[in-house]
């Protein structure tokens, strides 16, 4: 590892991309990081619970973590890595503190899909030798990209005249909007002047820049358990309380929820079963939900009725419902002042044709809790998208990068953050007056 990063771009994300792990198993993954971090050289690294406080933590899957611990043993993962991150606690935070200047955050996820990556000698991770090697897993949204930019950003930040102090997040569970909650709760949030969070394509084709992403989704994780009373089908039905009759209702009347006047609304009902055998009522159904809305009050008002939905379903057929919110995730918006920043640092960057100062992003991320910490403490955040030609769409088995977005990436985060280093304090805008000729309004306690 003493060739630097930024000489092996390719071969590092590939070397992540073969080892892929979902939310909260991501062992190897961390230890990696781990080993490239104390490689770089910082002055401050957390590993899992020293990163964030455990109980902070959403979506922990209750299915057994120890064959993804022994799987990234046999990797060769550091044995005292492992023992840090027992019970899921997985990610690093790396911290470079070089003296008087701007406090700046870098975002970047770690986990992947539970997809089976294409075999297909079209795909390319397939024909080139860096697929999955866990079955059933995938890097199928871009994050092994993301976690090579971030180490080869902080990498060069470490090796630059860089004054101030920079903290990189390197977050675990996105996929199921449960690390960004304990990261932004965590000390390492506090007094950031700015933070930058970044994606891969999302659409966006190679050699094109959004700036910062406007309206993601606010959005929710709900289970649903329907507790009955089991029957023999054909001799005493009636005697049965029906939890499948009462999950398909639940589902119908989700789908029935009114779409709300003030702004985007979503539900969904991803996973439902239930039932033993065609002869016996159910007396159990199960069901994995999610809702979203354009506001983070859209998505309280859709995550009510889903709940009131389920649980009035359930009475009518003589059962019950219990109702769990998984996870979730608010609206950030990114802040002017910094989309204006990285277009201008974007259109000069090498590799980069088109510049987007903003985009709707459409979708959910939980990348908008360190966005609303830093908001609400006087900061700026954006969050990026660096464009990258993808063959099909996030979140399929033939999902790939563009390996040129690699360099793009690395170039234009790096660039920024120089250039808030040497633009500090950023000036806040008026929100109300971003489109037009802006009005500085003063801060305070910044700088």
């Amino acid at each position: 590892m003493n060739e630097p990063i930024r000489d092996r771009l390719v071969t590092l994300r590939r070397n992540l991309h073969r080892h892929p792990e979902p939310a909260w198993r991501e062992f190897y993954t961390t230890a990696r990081l781990v080993e490239e971090i104390r490689a770089i050289g910082v002055d401050e690294l957390a590993v899992g619970p020293d990163a964030y406080d455990p109980a902070d933590r959403m979506a922990v899957p209750d299915a057994e973590l120890g064959p993804w611990i022994e799987r990234a043993r046999e990797r060769g993962a550091d044995p005292a890595l492992l023992d840090r991150m027992a019970g899921g606690n997985t990610g690093a935070v790396a911290v470079l503190d070089r003296g008087e200047g701007p406090t700046i955050g870098l975002r970047v996820d770690i986990d992947a899909l539970f997809i089976e990556e294409s075999t297909a000698e079209e795909h390319d991770p397939a024909a080139e030798g860096f697929r999955s090697e866990i079955d059933g897993t995938m890097h199928a949204c871009g994050h092994d990209v993301h976690m090579t930019w971030g180490l080869a950003v902080l990498e060069a930040i470490a090796e630059s005249d860089f004054a101030g102090r920079l903290v990189v997040f390197f977050q675990p569970a996105e996929e199921t909007s449960g690390g960004g909650c304990p990261m932004a709760k965590s000390e390492f949030a506090d007094g950031l002047d700015y933070l930058l969070a970044v994606h891969v394509g999302l659409d966006h084709p190679t050699g094109e820049v959004v700036a910062g992403i406007e309206k993601p989704l606010a959005m929710c994780h709900v289970d649903a358990t329907i507790h009955g009373a089991s029957a023999h089908a054909g001799k005493a039905p009636n005697e049965g309380a029906n939890a499948m009759h009462a999950m398909g209702t639940a589902i119908e009347n989700a789908y029935g929820i009114p779409r709300h006047s003030d702004g985007m609304t979503r539900v969904n009902i991803g996973k439902a079963e239930a039932g033993t055998a065609s002869n016996v009522i159910a007396e159990r159904a199960y069901m994995e939900a999610e809702a979203r809305g354009e506001t983070t009050e859209l998505m309280e008002f859709m995550k009510d009725r889903l709940e009131r939905t389920v649980k009035s379903a359930a009475t009518m057929h003589d059962c019950r419902a219990e109702v769990e919110v998984v996870s979730e995730s608010p609206r950030a918006d990114s802040d002017p002042e910094l989309q204006a920043l990285v277009s201008e640092v974007a259109d000069g960057a090498s590799g980069i044709e088109r510049v987007l100062p903003a985009a709707d992003f459409g979708a959910s991320e939980d990348a908008t809790y360190l966005m609303e910490r830093v908001q609400r403490d006087g900061g700026l955040a954006t969050y990026l998208i660096v464009g990258t030609d993808h063959p099909t769409s996030h979140h399929t088995p033939t999902f790939d990068v563009d390996e040129a977005s690699l360099e793009h990436g690395v170039d234009v985060l790096v660039e920024t953050i120089r250039e808030l280093e040497s633009r500090h304090p950023v000036p806040h805008v008026d929100p109300a007056e971003a489109d037009g000729d802006a009005r500085i309004v003063e801060t305070e306690g910044r700088e």
